[in-house]
């Protein structure tokens, strides 16, 4: 076994520090990813003005301007809909719980005594759920330290965002020149084909978006159910989380419908269903298909992954890591390692001993299957 040398040893050492450090970074770096889809996603706006005709900085500032418009159309549309519902929500809860508590009642005069004690008592079960809403209320004052730190995350991404908008290309010769000399122009085409690939997630992510949101506002029109334009909205933009978007979804309608009785939220939950199926059986698979050819058991694989290591970051990212990812592995791994690797033949001195001379075999000359087939470099 060859020793390795004190200059190795350094190197190695470097290599593990230097990953040591970016897994202690992970969440910066996943920040800083979100911010590079989010300013692909602008840039791309912003030429499609450029092509009218208008200056790079104009265009910018309309892409960032229609941004910024969208986010508070959809705090505005959502947000005070769904306060007004689950007011109206809580409101009836205890109204229910009284009903409930009379039926008891009513259900308790009519059946024999024997099975009088095991009919629950609502004041039983109201404390034993205390304990429960006393944990549910405790936790509420992490949720808000979390929403803070959501607020200021986003606040980040958005100012990395502008700063990437505003120089891209500066930014990404920075990147390019972290590489050595002889594979920058290599590092420069991957970019070229990562930002490719981006644009074709995003234009996928958008029409799936649509469809699952025009699918969940006619379907809930048609069920009547209240606040269906929000909702509609709220199931769209989730659908960027594959699998669990759409299951995230159905509780606010849900709860919602529960509104208008007891049936409405099944009717909901089978809606829903049946535009889950169609999301994942048919509209996501043949859009992406088109846009980035991922397939349906990697899609899933690359979001356990990334959810387990990053948590929930990591599966809102979990498309656009895999695309990126995809890339880099196809064209370094396999392009530049794997199918340039040549086959060494051994040298003189390491002909095959055998018993009988003659059957001695010149392994230089020897060929096999994959050597005639190999292309020569």
């Amino acid at each position: 076994m060859r020793k390795l040398k004190l200059g190795q040893w350094i190197g190695l050492i470097a290599l593990v520090l230097s990953l040591y450090i970016l897994w202690q970074m992970r969440e910066v770096l996943l920040l800083i990813f979100a911010a590079v889809v989010l300013a692909t996603s602008l840039n791309r706006l912003a030429r499609q003005f450029q092509r009218l005709g208008l200056k790079r900085g104009i265009s910018v500032a309309i892409s960032v301007a229609l941004f910024l418009a969208l986010i508070v159309g959809f705090f505005w549309l959502i947000v005070p809909s769904f306060l007004v519902q689950f007011r109206e929500l809580t409101k009836q809860v205890p109204q229910g719980l009284e009903r409930l508590s009379i039926w008891l009642d009513q259900l308790e005069t009519r059946v024999p005594t024997p099975v009088t004690p095991y009919i629950p008592d609502i004041n039983s079960l109201v404390k034993q759920a205390q304990p429960f809403v006393n944990q549910a209320l405790g936790s509420s004052f992490a949720l808000l330290s979390g929403s803070l730190e959501a607020v200021v995350k986003t606040l980040l991404v958005l100012v990395l965002t502008g700063m990437l908008l505003a120089d891209p290309q500066s930014y990404r010769k920075v990147f390019i020149r972290l590489f050595p000399s002889f594979y920058r122009r290599r590092v420069d085409k991957i970019l070229d084909e990562c930002e490719i690939s981006l644009e074709g997630w995003i234009t996928g992510a958008m029409i799936a978006m649509g469809v699952i949101g025009m699918m969940s506002l006619i379907g809930l029109s048609i069920l009547r159910v209240k606040s269906a334009l929000a909702l509609a909205v709220l199931a769209g933009f989730l659908n960027l989380i594959p699998n669990l978007g759409p299951t995230i979804s159905v509780v606010p309608a849900m709860a919602i419908a529960l509104l208008d009785g007891p049936v409405k939220p099944l009717l909901v939950l089978g809606l829903y269903f049946f535009i889950q199926q169609m999301e994942g059986n048919f509209i996501t698979p043949i859009v992406m298909a088109h846009q980035v050819s991922l397939l349906p058991a990697v899609t899933l694989i690359s979001q356990l992954f990334f959810a387990y290591f990053f948590g929930f970051l990591g599966l809102f990212l979990a498309l656009p890591l895999t695309v990126v990812a995809k890339i880099w592995f196809k064209q370094v791994i396999v392009k530049d390692v794997l199918d340039e690797w040549e086959h060494k033949p051994k040298t003189e001195s390491e002909y095959v001993v055998v018993s009988n001379p003659s059957e001695a075999v010149n392994p230089v000359t020897q060929t096999n299957d994959y050597d005639e087939d190999r292309p020569t470099h």
